[in-house]
């Protein structure tokens, strides 16, 4: 990483110093390529974001993907996945918001590895009040607070962040009390058949009332039925993601018909 400056929305600059993980320039072991999965407003009718899904360079799984990154490598690994993400929506033509996913313990200093992400998008022209960072709530971190604070300067910036699989970790509304994102997406296996599930119901209506209160959209993740659709249309969640609606497609945009799948 060179010596730059970089300049927040507030004005500030961060310090030109040097992550540990920057100088390693040696070849990643696996070659990614992305998927790309709609999350979409059922109330517009339309597609709020795409979320970038790593993949191999020939469509090989997540985890074929992730099982060949051993701890040295996460910085480079991350850093990497971003630029590409970033990279692959621009030339797709994405005009919706683009979610990436990232690692929390992958970012030593998130004032100074946010550069790379700042130069893909300026080099892209992917505006960087479309993206998305997404992390996973389940995720095990040493410290809850390093991710507050990853969090809060990614707001600085001028991204938005979003809690992935919410309600299937341990910290749960623990971490909601230290920081309140701009998405929330809830855990699959809360939503699976909530049509027909009184207690699913009890616990999510209380969960969209929170982030009501709180300013925080909520997206259903993982929506498979019309039923499950039908639900959180009756109660005012609109931003949705599932293979109701279109699986992930590689190296494209998964085009969704407005008429079929929108009530």
């Amino acid at each position: 990483m060179d010596s730059v400056k970089i300049h927040s929305h507030d004005g500030s600059n961060g310090q030109s110093q040097k992550c540990s993980g920057c100088s390693d320039a040696t070849p990643l072991p696996v070659e990614i390529d992305f998927a790309f999965q709609p999350i979409v407003d059922v109330s517009a009718k339309a597609v709020f974001a795409c979320e970038a899904l790593v993949r191999g360079a020939h469509g090989e799984s997540a985890h074929s993907v992730l099982s060949q990154i051993d701890d040295a490598k996460k910085y480079q690994f991350d850093q990497h996945c971003r630029q590409v993400a970033i990279a692959s929506a621009a030339a797709l033509g994405l005009d919706a918001f683009l979610s990436i996913n990232f690692m929390p313990n992958a970012v030593y200093r998130p004032e100074v590895c946010i550069r790379s992400t700042l130069d893909a998008a300026q080099k892209h022209g992917f505006p960087i009040e479309k993206i998305i960072f997404e992390t996973v709530e389940g995720e095990h971190l040493a410290d809850r607070s390093h991710l507050v604070e990853i969090f809060r300067v990614y707001k600085k910036f001028g991204f938005l962040t979003a809690i992935d699989d919410f309600g299937a970790g341990y910290s749960g509304l623990a971490l909601l009390v230290d920081f309140q994102p701009d998405i929330i997406k809830l855990d699959m296996e809360l939503l699976r058949g909530i049509d027909h599930d009184s207690v699913r119901q009890r616990i999510v209506r209380g969960v969209i009332s929170i982030c009501d209160d709180l300013g925080i959209r909520v997206v259903a993740e993982g929506i498979e039925t019309k039923g499950e659709r039908d639900f959180f249309v009756a109660h005012g969640v609109s931003l949705m993601q599932g293979y109701f609606f279109a699986k992930p497609g590689f190296k494209s945009i998964p085009q969704i018909d407005t008429a079929a799948y929108f009530p």
